[in-house]
C-alpha cells in the first residue's frame, strides 16, 4: 500500500516530513505574510530531486496561496495582478526549456544562493515602478520560479515597490503567486511531469498547509516578530548551506 501512496523518488519518512513541514511553513506564512514558501522549498530540496521539486512545490504553493487569496480577496489590487500576469506568461514560456536541461547540482547551488540572497539582502526604500518595469519584473520572477522555485520574496519586493499597505500587499502577493504557480504547473504538465504519482502526497500537503494557515493566524501572531525573524533567518542560512554543499558535491562528482 505504501508503494502506491509514496512516489519512488522519496522515502515514506521524508513524505511525512514534507506533510508536517507544509503545516509549519503555512503557519509561518500566515503569521509573517511570506517566507513559508522559501522555507518549504529549502526543506523539500534536502530529500528529493530538483526535477520533481519544482512542480511539486509549485502545486503545494498554489493551494496555500489560493486559500489566502479567497480570505483576503477584497484587498486584492487587480490592475497590478493583470500586469504581473502579462509578464509571468512570458517568463514561464522562456523558463520552461531552461528548467528541462539544467543539471540537478547546478540547480541546487542556484537554489541555495537564491535563498541566501532572499534572506540576507538589504531592503532599502523603494520607489513605485512604472507599468512596463512591473511587467518586466513579473517576467523575470516567473522565469526564476521555473529554475529556483520560491520567488515569493522577489515578487513581494516587486509588489511592495508600489507602496501598498499590509493587507493589500499580502492579498495581491498571494493572488500573483497563484497565477505564477498555476502557469508553472501547466508548463511542467506540458513537459510531461507525472502528476499522478504525487497526488496522495500533494493532497496531504495541501490539507496540512490549510490547517497550518488556520492555526498560524490564531497562534503565531503572538510570537514576538523580532525573535521570529531572527530564528527564521538562522534556519534559512543553515538550510541553504546544506543545499550548497549537496550541489557542490554533485558537481564535483
Amino acid at each position: 500500500m505504501t508503494l502506491t501512496l509514496i512516489p519512488p523518488e522519496i522515502s515514506p519518512l521524508f513524505a511525512g516530513v514534507m506533510v508536517f513541514c507544509s503545516f509549519l511553513t503555512s503557519a509561518l506564512t500566515a503569521a509573517m505574510g511570506l517566507g513559508g514558501g522559501t522555507a518549504l522549498l529549502a526543506i523539500m530540496g534536502l530529500g528529493m530531486p530538483v526535477s520533481s521539486l519544482m512542480p511539486v512545490h509549485g502545486m503545494v504553493q498554489l493551494g496555500s496561496n489560493f486559500s489566502r487569496t479567497l480570505i483576503q480577496r477584497v484587498h486584492v489590487v487587480w490592475p497590478l495582478v493583470l500586469w504581473f500576469l502579462l509578464g509571468s506568461a512570458v517568463g514561464i514560456a522562456v523558463g520552461a526549456p531552461v528548467a528541462a536541461v539544467i543539471p540537478d547540482s547546478i540547480a541546487r547551488i542556484a537554489l541555495g544562493l537564491f535563498i541566501l540572497w532572499s534572506v540576507l539582502r538589504k531592503r532599502g526604500e523603494q520607489k513605485p515602478l512604472s507599468r512596463p518595469l512591473f511587467i518586466l519584473g513579473g517576467a523575470v520572477s516567473s522565469l526564476g520560479t521555473m529554475i529556483v522555485g520560491a520567488t515569493g520574496p522577489m515578487v513581494a519586493g516587486l509588489i511592495s515597490s508600489q507602496g501598498l499597505k499590509r493587507q493589500p500587499l499580502i492579498a495581491t502577493h498571494a493572488t500573483c503567486m497563484v497565477l505564477q504557480h498555476g502557469l508553472k504547473i501547466l508548463a511542467f504538465g506540458l513537459m510531461g511531469f507525472a502528476w499522478a504519482n504525487w497526488l496522495p502526497v500533494l493532497a496531504a500537503m495541501i490539507i496540512s498547509g490549510a490547517l497550518g494557515t488556520w492555526l498560524g493566524t490564531r497562534v503565531l501572531d503572538n510570537v514576538p516578530e523580532r525573535l521570529f525573524r531572527i530564528l527564521f533567518r538562522i534556519t534559512m542560512i543553515l538550510l541553504s548551506a546544506q543545499l550548497l554543499w549537496q550541489g557542490v558535491q554533485g558537481w564535483l562528482q
